[in-house]
C-alpha cells in the first residue's frame, strides 16, 4: 500500500513506517501531522488516482526533528575581469515518519 502526497508543493511516494525528508514545517517535534492532499492511492482494492485529489483518505505522520540538509556550494566566475563569487546554502529540512494511510 502506498500514496502519492503533495507536501508544501512538492509530491511524495510514501509508504507506511517509513521515514522521509519534507521541506521544514512549521509543526514541533514529537506532533503528529496530517496530510489531505492524497494525489494517488494504491491498496487492496486496487488504484484511486485524484482529480485533483482523492477524497476520504488522509495519510498521518509524525514529526521527528528539524535539520539543515548539506551545504550547496554556488560559484560564479567571468573570464578575464576579475569577477568570481562564492556562496553557499543550507535547505532547512523536516524528518517525518508515515504512521498511517487512508
Amino acid at each position: 500500500m502506498f500514496a502519492v502526497v503533495d507536501i508544501s508543493g512538492q509530491q511524495f511516494k510514501v509508504t507506511e513506517k517509513t521515514k522521509y525528508y519534507v521541506p521544514r514545517l512549521k509543526d514541533e517535534p514529537d506532533s503528529e501531522v496530517t496530510f489531505s492532499n492524497v494525489l494517488l492511492f494504491s491498496g487492496d482494492n486496487g488504484v484511486k488516482i485524484g482529480n485533483p485529489y482523492v477524497k476520504d483518505i488522509i495519510v498521518s505522520a509524525k514529526v521527528l526533528d528539524h535539520i539543515k540538509d548539506d551545504k550547496v556550494i554556488v560559484y560564479k566566475k567571468k573570464r578575464r575581469t576579475g569577477y568570481d563569487k562564492f556562496n553557499g546554502h543550507r535547505q532547512q529540512l523536516t524528518r517525518i515518519e508515515i504512521t498511517k494511510i487512508g
